[in-house]
């Protein structure tokens, strides 16, 4: 789920922000990553339910990599983990990928290819914990295989994947899993001339947003992922493909009882700590997330506007709720918003907002909807083959 690959902020004279706190002027690809190390309130200790979605389709992912190697058969398999964040997801899947790979191999009567992995996010991922686990990584995929094992060869790959990232004809897979719904940037055009926000009280499209406010992350949303279908098709080799899983929304309707209303929650669990005289009204009305839940059509459009790529497949699915240790689904969703927020809230609140109070008010809020409402956010997993 990194969810994770944001260009700096760069906005004309016109729009530019006189509120150096707001999220226009803040360079999202410095400031925004998954919280790091193995904390309570780490990404990797608070990431079961982006796991859980790749774990629901893994075998698509599977499918598909194997429907890949069967058709190219190349001796170097180049693969692309985008967004791959830290903590236990970012090498679990690969192995999984190696070991499906092997099995179609040996199927076919043709030598294992070498791999090669590159392991991308912004720049301040913490790509250390995932370094650290390599070894251990290695030593996993040797085992019952005599000592020997394929020859995997992985990198880290820091950058914004809103723009080229490798070179040209290189990769042969791509992975992103909970990227992609990230924007580069907050849309420019939810401030006006003067540097103030127009969603006043909102962090995203709410029901009390003027119509102008969807319009511009919906724009915000088209720019991005049409860059980022163009950069990899020159990266990805012909007939290439592209697993992406990343959240959505089921209708035309910006504002429902799905990944928008989480948003909803986090602008009521604000306006608490406004409140509570925790935090500045004003710096809420400056803070929007850099998020987009795109429709089905949405996504279909914009493939078939760039033009690069095919749609083999585009499901929508929805998580099975799952908590652990006796907590309730509102704990578990508030400890996974936080580790993904805790670093863009930190920065424009600054060090001194409470953010236990914050997430503690967050938790109760979601278990208390719950119990009116369900609120059913949903997936899509793509995949894509380069024409």
């Amino acid at each position: 789920m990194n969810y994770d690959n944001i260009l700096p902020l760069k906005g004309d004279s016109k729009q530019s922000p006189a509120n150096s706190n707001s999220p226009l002027n803040m360079d999202v690809e410095k400031v925004f990553h998954m919280t790091g190390g193995i904390g309570k309130t780490s990404y990797a200790q608070n990431s079961a339910f982006q796991k859980k979605a790749s774990d629901t389709v893994k075998h698509i992912t599977m499918e598909t990599i194997q429907e890949l190697y069967y058709e190219v058969t190349p001796k170097s398999l180049g693969i692309a983990d985008l967004g791959c964040s830290s903590g236990p997801n970012s090498l679990s899947l690969i192995k999984d990928m190696v070991e499906a790979v092997e099995g179609t191999s040996h199927k076919i009567f043709h030598p294992m290819p070498e791999f090669r992995v590159y392991l991308n996010d912004l720049p301040t991922n913490d790509f250390n914990s995932v370094f650290k686990s390599l070894p251990d990584f290695y030593k996993d995929l040797k085992k019952d295989r005599n000592q020997e094992g394929p020859s995997i060869f992985i990198a880290g790959y820091p950058g914004s994947f809103y723009g080229r990232l490798f070179p040209c004809n290189c990769l042969h897979f791509i992975y992103s899993s909970y990227s992609l719904h990230w924007l580069s940037k907050v849309p420019p055009a939810l401030y006006d001339e003067h540097g103030k926000s127009i969603n006043k009280g909102n962090v995203y499209i709410s029901e009390s947003s003027p119509p102008s406010v969807s319009q511009a992350y919906y724009k915000q949303f088209q720019e991005d992922f049409s860059l980022f279908l163009k950069s990899r098709s020159e990266e990805l080799v012909t007939g290439g493909r592209m697993v992406l899983i990343l959240l959505g929304r089921i209708g035309q309707d910006h504002v429902d009882r799905g990944n928008s209303f989480f948003w909803e929650i986090l602008s009521r669990s604000l306006a608490i700590s406004v409140s509570q005289a925790e935090i500045e009204k004003e710096k809420v009305d400056s803070y929007d997330v850099h998020f987009y839940a795109a429709s089905r059509n949405e996504l279909e459009d914009e493939v078939r506007r760039e033009g690069s790529f095919e749609i083999d497949k585009l499901e929508m699915f929805e998580i099975e709720r799952e908590v652990k240790n006796g907590e309730s689904y509102g704990t578990a969703v508030a400890m996974t918003v936080r580790a993904v927020q805790e670093s863009m809230l930190c920065d424009h609140f600054g060090d001194g907002i409470d953010l236990d109070s914050l997430f503690n008010n967050y938790g109760k809020m979601i278990d208390e909807e719950m119990v009116k409402v369900d609120i059913k956010p949903i997936t899509f997993v793509m995949v894509l083959k380069k024409l």
